[in-house]
């Protein structure tokens, strides 16, 4: 179950949210009384309540906002137990001085917003014997192996219990505790509602993560990355699974490139069995595959980890195919999909420039590549057998494809261009493999000059497609995958 927390100052906007959140199918609410501003009127926010609710007023050390006396916060939290709420949480220095009363439940509850201690058994074991109900547990996670160590105890726990990490490393087990027996987890309102670090929206926790349906029996995937937040894999994954009633769930995994190794070691106690892998980690995820496929060995560099049996990780690169396909899409529309005797311009020489430019050479194009880095563009171009240019005169040379692998243009830098327009010629494919937005202004402006553009969007989909086949073994809905890759572009806007 989802417990949305309430976090108003107004008592008619706590209830407004509660009735509007009961419309959105929420179950379960946490009222929390430390954020009003005026003495809490408990009867008027619990009288004829919508849905069940947990009564929560929190000190600041506990990561709350009451500054009124300790005795008075004591009493609210009595007055509720009295008015016969469903639930109330009491921390664990004041759990033994509020009796239980009624049919009221007690959530007794500890909270640290510094770390996941190396003790957090023993707290776990002096929570448990405050006469819970149900025992919360939440820490923040330092690195992600930290969800790790929370999961396994809620997993063990004898007393039922919640237990989560905060932070950007804790998405992880927000999401999965209730795989491993947690009654519930704690999600915001919405993303300008969010209560604790980390916390995850009504919304994404309900229908993009689906945490309702997680169970013992969920097969686990994630993208691996640093930074992570921006991506938009879970998104385009999750609908996946949910459209082809897949019991799956995909996590975003932010993983620092110092803590790659353990954290790998670490997750598979949580038995992931599919990985996508993105900045910075493409190269160094090779050396974790025991098969790895031809296109993997030439660039160097995968990014789809997978499991054909357990414990045994293959290694593929999708993005190879899903450029060259991109590219195709675009040359068709000049009466030949060929890339053969092409010329084609790639600007940019990373991960991603090195496996298109593989696969242009390899098509018989020609390639020639430029970089801001002439150092690394020159590496690259030695590695393809094919031309280099310096930066500063990438306007003149001759291009039928013009290919964009540089971070020019992307959200939220989106008036940038790595191209000048002028350079820009009638019939010109030019494909820019920035999915956010897909409209770059590259992309705009080699409309306005009469190019044939294909945007980001078409690479990342048909990527993301091949990594679902290989995690899951069966065609991924293509189409469905780039409405959902759209929409959810279109919504991030507003």
């Amino acid at each position: 179950m989802i417990c949305v927390t309430i976090a108003r100052t107004r008592h008619k906007m706590v209830v407004a949210e509660h009735r509007a959140l009961a419309d959105r199918g929420a179950k379960l609410v946490e009222l929390r009384l430390d954020w009003l501003s005026k003495s809490a009127d408990l009867p008027r926010l619990i009288q004829d309540r919508p849905t069940p609710i947990i009564v929560t007023c929190r000190r600041p050390d506990d990561g709350g906002r009451w500054h009124g006396p300790e005795d008075q916060r004591q009493l609210l939290l009595r007055q509720a137990i009295v008015s016969g709420v469903e639930y109330v949480d009491l921390e664990m220095d004041i759990a033994g001085k509020i009796p239980r009363y009624g049919k009221t439940k007690r959530i007794v509850s500890h909270h640290d917003f510094r770390e996941t201690p190396e003790n957090i058994e023993q707290i776990h074991a002096q929570l448990c014997k405050l006469d819970p109900d149900i025992v919360k547990l939440v820490t923040t996670a330092a690195t992600p192996a930290d969800n790790v160590r929370m999961l396994r105890l809620v997993a063990a726990a004898e007393v039922p219990t919640i237990g989560f990490c905060m932070g950007e490393y804790g998405i992880v087990s927000r999401v999965l505790c209730g795989k491993y027996g947690s009654p519930f987890t704690y999600a915001a309102f919405s993303r300008d509602r969010v209560v604790a670090p980390g916390q995850i929206t009504f919304d994404e926790m309900q229908n993009m993560y689906r945490f309702d349906s997680i169970d013992e029996s969920t097969r686990v995937f994630g993208v691996l990355g640093d930074p992570i937040s921006h991506s938009l894999s879970p998104l385009l994954h999750n609908a996946a699974f949910q459209h082809e009633k897949l019991n799956c769930v995909y996590l975003p995994l932010r993983v620092p490139s110092d803590e790659f190794f353990d954290t790998f070691q670490a997750f598979g106690a949580l038995e992931f069995q599919g990985y996508s892998v993105t900045i910075p980690h493409k190269e160094f995820a090779l050396k974790l595959a025991s098969y790895h496929d031809q296109s993997v060995d030439d660039i160097g560099a995968t990014n789809t980890l997978y499991q054909k049996s357990p414990g045994r990780w293959s290694a593929t690169n999708t993005d190879y195919d899903a450029a060259l396909a991109s590219i195709r899409l675009g040359l068709a529309k000049t009466g030949s999909d060929s890339i053969e005797g092409r010329r084609v311009v790639m600007l940019g020489a990373g991960g991603v420039a090195r496996a298109i430019g593989l696969g242009v050479v390899r098509a018989g194009g020609a390639l020639t590549v430029t970089n801001r880095t002439q150092e690394r563009g020159k590496k690259l171009a030695e590695d393809l057998e094919c031309q280099f240019v310096a930066w500063e005169n990438r306007g003149s040379a001759y291009a039928d494809v013009l290919i964009n692998c540089t971070p020019a243009g992307m959200f939220p830098n989106v008036d940038d261009s790595p191209y000048a327009q002028y350079w820009l010629r009638e019939g010109m494919v030019v494909f820019d493999t920035i999915y956010n937005p897909e409209n770059t202004l590259l992309i705009k402006q080699a409309q306005e000059r009469g190019c044939i553009t294909v945007s980001g969007v078409e690479m990342f989909v048909r990527q993301a497609a091949a990594q679902f086949e290989c995690f899951v073994e069966r065609p991924a809905p293509l189409d469905f995958m780039m409405q959902t890759l759209r929409k959810g572009i279109s919504a991030a806007k507003h």
